[in-house]
Parts: structure tokens; sequence; C-alpha cells
């Protein structure tokens, strides 16, 4: 991390300034002029920065720009701030909206995939625009925070489902709206009776640390259980100042989760991986999802295969605390959500034995217990919870009893049939 004075761009700004949220804010870097000031960059460098803010936005604050390397191109915070040309190559597999978030919006700005919980998009602007984006479809578009309209027909909705328990405020960043603002919108979420959990996902602990206040925490506070989920990629990212962010939050109670994106030439490496879990540890963050990079248009140079994220979590998975292994998700295109990949531990099933593997290699045999699964059921209802297990959707449906086969809409051979 450079010292801002050193860079041209800051020079004579003073600490009082540089610690100032607004003043980061204020004097984000948006031109290639101002870029020039901080990095070395090629005249092959400078005409991709210049393409690529053709398609998307660019926005870094100046303290993220402090940790860049000016003199190596393939610096992993550069490649997640700094715009390539390679931004603007679309291939036939990507898509606007590979989540199909829009699909699933009863109502604009609210996403209700789940059955107990919504993703509640409360503004479209980021103290910085990541390259790597899922929603660069709207973020940075506007840079604005969503109308006070829109955001009273999210939480009516919130308030007319009664089976909504758990509200991930997102966007764009929360935090960057004002403390009151942001207030307004938590307060009416924990006054709606069925709202158990409130959590907000914010990238603002890496890229813009000077905001997380005591102020801010305290606020937060007021409205536990509140969780935050940031998202740190490299554990160059974790600095003295991320720290503090990070630890101002957890003092006031607030439980921090990080979630990474798999990015080529980033941290797609076991050992980079590791480090960077076991750093957040040290912070008291706690990894909770390494995302396979989505099908978003203009991002096919930053995706892995599943096979390198496979192979890092064969490199966490016993070789440091559980407590620091993330769950490898991919966020399914057209909206089937995050499904879970890992190793293969299972090696073999019998009618009463399982073959399981240890990250070592070492093969164990698992002997099943004899007895009649069912035996927890009594005149259909579950002992254990009296319910009869029939409420169930998808595969837990199957299990449970609901159904006994799942067909896929547009199935050809039931279109067959009279």
């Amino acid at each position: 991390m450079r010292h801002w004075q050193d860079i041209p761009l800051w020079k004579g700004v003073s600490a009082e300034e540089w610690n100032d949220w607004r003043w980061q804010w204020r004097n984000r870097i948006e031109s290639v002029e101002q870029l020039t000031e901080v990095l070395s960059l090629t005249p092959e460098a400078i005409a991709g920065v210049k393409k690529a803010l053709t398609r998307v936005r660019m926005a870094i604050t100046p303290y993220y720009a402090s940790l860049i390397d000016p003199d190596d191109e393939r610096c992993p915070i550069r490649l997640q701030a700094v715009p390539r040309g390679d931004e603007t190559a679309v291939m036939p597999w990507e898509s606007v909206d590979p989540l199909d978030e829009e699909a699933d919006s009863p109502v604009e700005g609210l996403v209700h995939r789940y059955p107990d919980r919504v993703l509640f998009l409360v503004t479209e602007q980021c103290s910085m625009y990541c390259r790597h984006c899922t929603r660069r479809r709207i973020v940075g578009v506007t840079d604005k925070v969503a109308p006070p309209e829109r955001i009273e027909q999210g939480l009516r909705y919130i308030r007319e489902h009664s089976e909504v328990r758990d509200v991930l405020v997102s966007g764009g960043d929360p935090l960057t709206l004002s403390d009151e603002y942001l207030e307004r919108i938590i307060r009416a979420l924990r006054e709606i009776p069925h709202v158990e959990i409130i959590r907000i996902g914010s990238r603002v602990p890496v890229v813009l640390p000077q905001r997380v206040t005591e102020k801010l925490a305290a606020m937060l506070a007021k409205y536990h259980p509140i969780y935050v989920n940031t998202h740190f990629n490299h554990p160059k990212e974790i600095t003295p100042e991320a720290a503090k962010a990070c630890a101002i939050l957890a003092d006031h109670g607030i439980p921090l989760g990080n979630q990474s994106v798999l990015l080529r030439g980033v941290n797609n490496c076991p050992e980079v991986m590791k480090s960077l879990v076991r750093g957040l540890l040290r912070i008291r963050v706690r990894p909770y999802y390494i995302y396979q990079c989505d099908l978003t248009w203009g991002l096919d140079h930053f995706r892995t295969t599943i096979a390198e994220g496979l192979e890092i979590m064969e490199a966490l998975r016993g070789h440091t605390t559980g407590f620091a292994v993330p769950t490898y998700v991919v966020d399914a295109p057209g909206g089937g959500g995050k499904i879970p990949l890992n190793p293969q531990y299972i090696l073999s099933m019998g009618p009463d034995t399982v073959v399981v593997r240890n990250y070592e290699g070492v093969i164990s045999a698992y002997k099943e217990p004899h007895y009649d699964v069912t035996e927890r059921m009594e005149n259909g209802k579950c002992r254990l919870c009296g319910g009869d297990h029939k409420g169930s959707v998808g595969v837990a449906g199957l299990l449970g009893g609901t159904k006994v086969s799942l067909v896929p809409e547009g199935n050809e051979r039931l279109s067959r049939r009279k």
C-alpha cells in the first residue's frame, strides 16, 4: 500500500480529508486522466480502459487505488478495479441478467426466489464499481438511490408476505446511503413482525472502510439480529483500515460473513485462497461463500473452471480449520439459485455401509444403524416436529412424500401424451 501523498493526484491531501469517507466518495477516480496520475498505464492499457468505458462505468475510491501496485499489470487489486478492453467482448452464453433476477421480481427492486427470504435492492450506486459485478445491468448506470416509492413498494410486499422471515438488503451497496436513510429502511423492516433476520450485503469494508464509523455501527446494532456480508477477494485487501472497519461492526455485536468470487488471475490459486480465509478469521469475518463467476456479459476473461474451484476446496477442507472453509457455489443460470459444488467424499453406499474418504485420501467404512427411518412418524405425523413433512417443495418434497417425481417444464415426452 502506497502512502497517498506519494501519489501525484493526492499530493497535499491531509490525513483528516483522507480518512473522511465523504472525501473519498467525492474524489473517486472516474476518468482516464485521473487514472494515469495513479498508475503506470501503457498505451494499450489506456486504449483498453477507454474501450471498456464505452460500455460500463468506472469509479475507484482513492483508498482502494492506493492498494494497487502501480507497475504491475497483473496486480489483483488492479484487475478488480481498472477496466479492460476484454469487458466489451460478449460471449454467446453470457447474459445481461444471467440469474433471472428480474423474472423473480414480483415488484421492482425486490427478488423473491427462495421460499422464506427476499433480496431487497435499495440503491443502484456503489463506492467502487467492481469489474466483475454480476448486476452491472443496473449498478452504476444511474448512480442513484432507489426512489422512496420503490422502497415503500418493496416494504409493502414484505409486509403482505408472512413467509418472508429473512431480508437481504443489497443493491448497489446499502452502506453508501446516509445513516439516516438506511435507518429508515431497517427500522421499517424491523417493525414487520414476521421478519426475523436482516442482512446487509456491502463491499464498503473492503473498498471504503472509512465509511464504517462508530455511529453507523451503533445505529445498526439497535436492530439486532442484523448481519453484514462483505466481499474480500484477495489477502491484499485485508489492510489495517479494513480490519478496523470489521472490528467496529463486530464490537457492536454484528456477525460478519464474506462472499468471495473466484476470479482468474486474482484468487484462482489454492494458496491464495487459503491465505485469504485464514486472514478473514483473524479479523473476525467468517468465510461464507466462494462463488463461481456468473455468466454476466463481458466477464469471460474473469471466469475459471469449476475444476479449479474444486481443487481449491480440496486444499481447504482438512488443511485448515473447518470454520475457515466456505461453501463453493454456482449461482445457476436461469434463476436456479445457489448450488453447492463439493469434492466427492462419499465413494460408495450399500445397504448398511457408506464408504467415505478424507482430505488425505484415507478411505473408511461407516456402518449405518439398523432401524426403519420411518419410525419417527406416528399416525402420519413426525414425533419430533409434529408435522407431516408434506409441505416441502423440490427434492425435499420428494423425500417428504409430497410427490413421486419432478418433471421439467416443457418436457417433450409429456407433450406426446393424450
